[in-house]
């Protein structure tokens, strides 16, 4: 079972870099819910420098996916007798 979950883990790490490397380039990011009710939100998540912000966490996000598919949980050799 434990494979199952870190096989979940490493998909779910790798979806959500995934939309967060795409999601604020995209229109959903300017037509959202808090933008309409909270306009003083307006000019600091439609910078460009926050909307890069997001995306570089995505990216690491994906980059640690990545990682955890290469490690092993357990070590890597045996020691010798």
């Amino acid at each position: 079972m434990n494979r199952f979950y870190r096989a979940l883990l490493v998909v779910l790490a790798f979806e959500m870099g995934a939309m967060l490397l795409y999601l604020p380039w995209s229109v959903y990011w300017e037509q959202n819910f808090f933008l309409s009710h909270y306009p003083s939100l307006m000019r600091i998540v439609l910078h460009p420098s926050f909307r890069g912000a997001v995306s570089g966490v995505g990216v690491l996000d994906i980059f640690l996916a990545i990682g955890w598919i290469g490690s092993r949980p357990g070590p890597d050799r045996v020691p010798p007798q």
